[in-house]
């Protein structure tokens, strides 16, 4: 069972932003869709003070409370706010997530931009969760990409941390992946391992996309460190698997689903990257209703 985290939150332990980097990424989302004012609540709605409730409207797994209160308390600073869920934990249809008691105006002007980070965290949290699950039992480590929304990544890789799977790179010069685009480039596996082995000084491990078990060959005769199987079959992978016999780590990639990420794991390789968890994930439909006080 993977478990929820507490609702508490420190920017840099959870999703690796500073807390001025949060707050700059939760003002520029109102500014975005606030403009100079909210004229609708201006012109029709009196001065009061409101509670509102996030409520999931299906069973999901929920992250990004602590940034949709942010959204509400950049607003006003005295709002009352409540978790009633931890982030990461399975909630069901109807089930409450949050309360946030503030000015009227407050909660109708951040309602949107919480409800858009509350959704789309929380898909991805749940998106991953349905994947972490077929993985249980197994080593097989599941991992995250560099396929995200641009301005979100820091989040979204958080969103999948609390769904149970693992972040891969974060950026560039968090690691040496040689992909396609560079083997053009350089050579070919073997010149590219090589190079890179040779020039990296104390810097990560060497990783190396394949497509063949030809190219895998080359790449364990030039010492990398880690391979990507790069688009391959089943029976590919159980392949690669047997030839490399333990002499480096193997990852997946590329046409891994739901309906086959568990078959993939048994065939012995360590890990399995899916860009759908952060790309491809459904927002989660989530209401937030207000009543005055």
């Amino acid at each position: 069972m993977i478990p929820a985290v507490s609702a508490t939150f420190r920017a840099e332990a959870f999703c690796g932003l500073s807390k001025a980097e949060l707050q700059e990424l939760v003002r520029r989302a109102l500014a975005e869709d606030v403009g100079a004012e909210d004229l609708t609540t201006k012109l029709v709605v009196p001065p009061a003070r409101a509670r509102g409730t996030f409520y999931a409207q299906r069973p999901l797994v929920i992250s990004g409370l602590p940034v949709a209160e942010e959204v509400f308390r950049s607003l006003e600073s005295q709002i009352r706010w409540e978790a009633f869920a931890n982030e990461g934990a399975e909630v069901e249809e109807g089930g409450r997530l949050a309360g946030v008691e503030a000015q009227a105006a407050t909660l109708l002007a951040g309602e949107r931009v919480a409800l858009n980070f509350l959704q789309h965290l929380s898909g991805v949290a749940t998106l991953t969760r349905e994947f972490a699950q077929r993985l249980w039992g197994l080593d097989t480590k599941l991992l995250d990409t560099r396929k995200t929304t641009p301005g979100l990544r820091a989040l979204e890789k958080y969103a999948v941390r609390v769904g149970g799977g693992n972040n891969h790179r974060q950026r560039l010069d968090d690691g040496i992946l040689i992909k396609n685009n560079h083997l053009t480039l350089s050579g070919g596996v073997r010149a590219a391992v090589e190079r890179a082995r040779q020039a990296r000084s104390g810097r990560p491990t060497v990783e190396v996309e394949v497509r063949s078990v030809a190219e895998l060959e080359e790449a364990i005769a030039a010492g990398a460190d880690q391979v990507l199987l790069d688009n391959m079959t089943l029976d590919q992978a159980r392949e690669c698997v047997q030839r490399a016999q333990g002499r480096l780590r193997l990852e997946v990639s590329g046409g891994i689903r739901l309906e086959n990420i568990r078959a993939y794991a048994e065939s012995g390789v360590d890990s399995i990257s899916v860009g759908a968890l952060t790309h491809s994930a459904p927002a989660m439909p989530i209401h937030f209703l207000v009543q005055a006080l």
